[in-house]
């Protein structure tokens, strides 16, 4: 039977649009049975969110007090914008380096329009940018994608494609995540490259959920080597703070 022992991408009150604290999703995490959290607050490009000097405060974060008290291994991190056509994120990289995990993603505030060509590849000049270890929830219709080419982008550079199971939810604004996650995963499987489940809660209550995530990979047949929220080790050798040997397994 399979086990999830992470949730990647999730967010706090930082981000002016979430609703619990650090400490409250932690112990959403441990109640869950996590092994890992990453809190993954929204970059300062996107209007009424955190702050930049909120990143720069991280390190005085007490990682081994945090798992030692809750049983969960935090990765401090930060979910950056795509703020345009060329792939520009809106954190330096003297900064992403100090990030345990980062998820770059489009939103609506901050990305503007492009044709399918131009979105694949904005997400193309993302990937290869060495410090974005995830690609959140590239599956809103409203960023039309060529999925054959952004999942052979993500082989290529060594990136994790996220299944984010808010957009499957059906409670956001996101547009055809079904189809295109479906997509996605089957290019996935042809190609071999692995994905990680993420809630991306905005809530306690919503960490840890990946119900509809685990539904679409179950009825895709998805081979469960290639999602890494199974295997620890494996997720681990694709994020900044063991790739960058900062944290040891």
């Amino acid at each position: 039977m399979r086990r999830d022992y992470l949730d990647s991408h999730t967010h706090t009150l930082a981000s002016g649009h979430a609703y619990n604290t650090l400490n409250e999703m932690l112990a959403a995490a441990a109640q869950k049975g996590l092994s890992l959290l990453g809190v993954t607050d929204h970059g300062s490009g996107m209007k009424g969110t955190t702050p930049l000097y909120y990143f720069e405060n991280s390190l005085t974060i007490d990682r081994e007090q945090i798992r030692h008290r809750f049983g969960v291994e935090l990765l401090f991190g930060v979910e950056l914008n795509i703020m345009d056509l060329e792939g520009t994120v809106d954190m330096k990289p003297s900064m992403l380096e100090k990030m345990d995990v980062t998820v770059a993603s489009m939103h609506i505030p901050c990305m503007p329009k492009g044709t399918k060509e131009e979105i694949t590849r904005a997400y193309r000049k993302v990937m290869e940018n060495p410090l974005v270890n995830i690609i959140g929830h590239p599956d809103d219709g409203r960023f039309p994608v060529d999925y054959q080419e952004l999942v052979r982008g993500a082989r290529d550079c060594g990136v994790l494609l996220e299944i984010n199971d808010h957009s499957l939810d059906g409670t956001g604004n996101r547009q055809n995540a079904v189809e295109n996650d479906t997509e996605m995963l089957r290019w996935c499987m042809k190609y071999q490259v692995p994905v990680v489940l993420d809630s991306d809660a905005h809530t306690d209550t919503k960490v840890g959920c990946h119900e509809h995530a685990w539904a679409l990979v179950k009825k895709l047949e998805f081979p469960e080597e290639l999602i890494v929220n199974t295997n620890l080790e494996k997720f681990k050798s694709y994020v900044n703070c063991y790739r960058l040997g900062r944290r040891s397994g």
